[in-house]
């Protein structure tokens, strides 16, 4: 079961939504999102021991941040309650980039402007490394907005644990 989820507004202004929900440490698998030293992560592997004689069967966790690039590692016992981070993806239509190095989005289903997510990159140094691929990004959306022609551009922005973050760029298709 993915915890990645596309976000459809439904708790957008909800103060007493959660930044995380419990799950059983057994039920997470490959791919799956956990809460690991308060670091958002993406499972890559997971390995469960079998109950010793006098203790219970233990789950181990390899897993990437999925805000930084470390690699994070976790144990717990497999009855055991886990954290796993609330992750939305949302695509909008890049409608500007602002002077002061934020981009000026539009959500096409609400039709209500954004304005405060940052260019990755911008400033020498962001909030996070999304995952490795801030670089990436950041070349493809300097290389797709210094295009002539007025395309438009997707971005894809994900966000968990109170951040939002720039994942993906594209030009759209058509």
């Amino acid at each position: 079961m993915s915890t990645e989820t596309p976000f459809d507004g439904s708790t957008e202004g909800n103060a007493t939504a959660s930044l995380t929900y419990p799950m059983q440490a057994s039920q997470l698998a490959k791919g799956d999102h956990i809460q690991i030293k308060n670091q958002p992560c993406r499972i890559v592997a997971k390995s469960t021991s079998k109950p010793g004689k006098h203790g219970h069967a233990k789950v181990n966790f390899d897993a990437f941040s999925l805000l930084t690039t470390k690699k994070l590692t976790d144990l717990h016992p497999a009855h055991a309650t886990v954290s796993v981070p609330v992750v939305t993806m949302k695509p909008y239509l890049l409608l500007d980039i602002t002077a002061d190095g934020y981009l000026s989005l539009w959500d096409q289903h609400s039709g209500e402007a954004k304005d405060d997510v940052k260019v990755p990159g911008e400033g020498g140094k962001t909030e996070s490394k999304i995952g490795g691929k801030e670089e990436e990004v950041a070349a493809k959306l300097a290389a797709l907005w210094g295009k002539d022609g007025g395309r438009d551009i997707w971005v894809r922005v994900m966000g968990t644990m109170g951040r939002e973050v720039v994942w993906e760029v594209r030009e759209v298709e058509g």
